[in-house]
């Protein structure tokens, strides 16, 4: 059987739970080292004091006692509550001072030698310094956890504003990593050259120089890819004129097929360029999605199952959508194996094949362009234009492979339920 580990709650990871108990734990250490040393220096003073004129008083009778005097108030030979260890040492002809009870009262006694192997002893009241420590003990408990209170609000305080910022950098971070690269943390205390920097504003000038570098390549590499996109039109209009000029034969067609393919690698790259440019605009109308899916699987030209459970409306833009699916019908085909099905279910559209599945990378952080991995054929721009597209639609499209093998494309739209079905 497995034991199963117990875990302390997320909080406790937390930057301001850990500096709270690391001050609270350094507090209740200093102010219980600083409280020991004062008790025992108060109690030795206090307790030096009452030792003292406890033999003074000692002196003094026993001088009355070898005089035959009167002995003093206090004082005694052998008397009943004289602590046991005292009258021992009494006894064996030493002085020594003990604190006891007499009357239930805290007690200073103070014993030496008498004649006959007795003790003489005397005692004085010992409570006054007993409440002495005793108030002390309270007064430095008290201030002790106001000490740690107050301690520990400000070190809270502090901590908090710390990790406050730090917050902050993390959510612009996870912006960044989400495709917002105009996130800034924009610390103010990175603006100001003569302000002294600490480590948080550090990191946010690192992050917000980061970002900076980020966007600035990406925008470089957009436009280059949409130069190289546009420059390429002309000469394949030209190439494509003149392949359609060359007399019939095989070498035509293999001519034909390859002008072909490059026009298509040359509009897919104006696409992406669009959509990374993010000026896309959508045409939105109401749509049936049978009639859209019907049109898609009929320009594939390939097999494809349709099973529609059940039809709904959207508001969608039909033109981007038929391209999503076209995308993802046709990547089924050229990467999947038979048989590919597409199932309409409400505004939720399955594409499946019966291949291989989509690679591992794919599954975890979505199509990237030409990727190839384990030397299988890359997935091109198809998947990645249509993720953009949906995108611009905002529908959420997830890939995933099917348990008993497959890829599955699982595009959601956005929809609400209408109160009025359209005609």
């Amino acid at each position: 059987m497995t034991r199963r580990r117990l875990r302390p709650p997320a909080w406790t990871a937390s930057l301001t739970w850990k500096a709270a108990a690391f001050i609270t734990v350094m507090c209740c250490a200093l102010a219980a080292l600083l409280g020991v040393l004062v008790h025992v220096s108060v109690t030795d003073q206090t307790v030096g004091q009452a030792r003292d004129r406890a033999l003074s008083l000692l002196d003094d009778a026993a001088r009355r006692y070898e005089s035959g005097s009167r002995l003093p108030p206090g004082a005694g030979v052998d008397p009943p509550q004289l602590p046991t260890a005292l009258h021992e040492l009494a006894a064996r002809g030493e002085r020594g001072t003990m604190i006891g009870d007499h009357d239930a009262s805290p007690t200073m006694w103070a014993a030496g030698p008498a004649s006959g192997g007795r003790a003489l002893a005397v005692r004085i009241d010992y409570a006054q310094g007993a409440r002495t420590i005793d108030g002390l003990d309270n007064a430095i408990l008290g201030s002790s956890v106001l000490a740690i209170g107050a301690t520990l609000l400000v070190g809270a305080f502090a901590v908090t504003r710390v990790t406050r910022r730090l917050h902050t950098t993390a959510r612009v971070a996870r912006k960044i990593s989400a495709g917002d690269l105009d996130a800034r943390v924009g610390d103010p205390r990175t603006k100001d050259p003569a302000r002294h920097q600490d480590e948080v504003a550090a990191v946010a000038a690192a992050l917000d120089s980061m970002a900076a570098s980020l966007q600035g390549r990406i925008l470089t590499e957009q436009r280059f890819t949409a130069d190289v996109a546009h420059e390429l039109r002309t000469p394949l209009t030209g190439l494509h004129a003149a392949a359609e000029l060359l007399p019939p034969g095989r070498p035509t067609e293999l001519v034909r097929d390859r002008v072909a393919a490059l026009r298509t690698l040359t509009e897919d790259l104006l696409e992406i360029s669009r959509l990374d440019a993010r000026s896309e605009r959508v045409d939105l109308d109401e749509t049936w999605l049978e009639p859209v899916v019907e049109r898609v699987v009929r320009f594939a030209g390939a097999e494809t199952a349709v099973t529609v459970v059940s039809d709904v409306c959207v508001v969608t833009d039909r033109r981007r959508l038929e391209r999503v699916l076209g995308n993802l019908v046709a990547n089924a085909h050229r990467h999947g194996g038979p048989p590919v099905e597409l199932t309409v279910d409400g505004p939720v559209i399955m594409v499946r094949d019966h291949g291989a599945g989509y690679p591992d990378y794919l599954v975890e952080h979505g199509p990237q362009r030409f990727r190839t991995e384990g030397g299988a054929r890359g997935h091109g721009l198809g998947l990645t234009i249509a993720l953009g597209q949906a995108e611009v639609l905002g529908a959420r499209l997830r890939f995933t492979n099917a348990r008993d093998g497959g890829a599955v494309a699982t595009l959601t739209l956005p929809y609400e339920e209408p109160a009025v079905w359209p005609g």
